[in-house]
């Protein structure tokens, strides 16, 4: 998708029906963006943009699509085309995990989170990449602390969230010149619905300190708009991710096991 004289430039957030999707979209509204959102809830979507319209920004186009499915990016893309819009700046933050041993979860579960947070992903950086590139924008993927070791009790999880950061930080490399950046957020055990969704115990859940969506969703605006290649929220994630290279595997293997079976629901 190309960019077109007098289309609407928008920011495109994926994962926008809330947690820190809900959260960068309000950020971005704040801050003069117009915004387009896509998740499957659709009563969601519109309670946020009818939000961010109250406000005196303009309403967001609001987009309802599952993004596991393989066609979901083509079609958002055609919608997007429909209404007008060209996307500016592309926020991949759509994703989930799910908390078990690999072998005893479910296995469509468990591809569905590959064909979200990264195969949706990378087909619609892929589809609107000339398009940024043509308008100069950015490119902020959602990924984790976790992106960067190994998870068993969330293998496939762990897994993707590496795939996020090691292609956000190729594809920084390979536009480094265009005008384009690519920002690799990167925070630590936020506190939303994900982890109900992942099947964790609600108490351990609760007792595990955490950032709020809004705190992480605020560096990540900043990272973004600063062109930073990567953003870590919290002081503790920041020395995690500092000190992880220096630790064997064999010894982070059993602590995290560990720490993903107690919490376990």
């Amino acid at each position: 998708m190309t960019a077109e004289t007098g289309s609407r430039r928008v920011t495109l957030i994926t994962g926008a029906s809330g947690g820190i999707g809900a959260d960068l979209a309000r950020i971005f509204a704040r801050n003069g963006h117009d915004l387009a959102l896509v998740a499957r809830s659709r009563d969601r979507l519109n309670a946020l943009a009818a939000e961010i319209e109250a406000t005196g920004r303009p309403r967001p186009l609001v987009f309802v699509h599952d993004l596991a499915s393989p066609m979901s990016s083509e079609d958002l893309v055609s919608d997007l085309a429909m209404a007008g819009a060209s996307v500016e700046i592309l926020v991949n933050n759509a994703g989930y995990g799910l908390n078990g041993a690999a072998l005893e979860l479910d296995r469509a579960g468990q591809t569905g989170i590959v064909d979200l947070n990264v195969r949706s992903l990378t087909d619609l950086t892929l589809r609107l990449a000339p398009g940024i590139v043509a308008v100069r924008g950015k490119i902020l993927n959602v990924a984790s602390v976790a992106g960067f070791l190994p998870g068993p009790g969330m293998a496939v999880y762990y897994a993707t969230k590496a795939f996020v950061v090691s292609f956000s930080d190729a594809l920084g490399q390979e536009l480094r010149g265009s005008g384009v950046t690519v920002t690799c957020l990167c925070p630590g055990f936020t506190a939303t619905d994900f982890q109900a969704r992942a099947g964790m115990d609600p108490k351990m859940a609760a007792a595990v300190p955490s950032m709020s969506a809004m705190a992480v969703a605020e560096d990540g605006y900043r990272g973004v708009m600063a062109g930073r290649r990567r953003v870590v929220p919290g002081l503790m994630n920041k020395f995690a991710v500092a000190i992880l290279p220096f630790v064997p595997n064999l010894a982070l293997l059993p602590l995290i096991q560990a720490m993903q079976m107690r919490r376990r629901s």
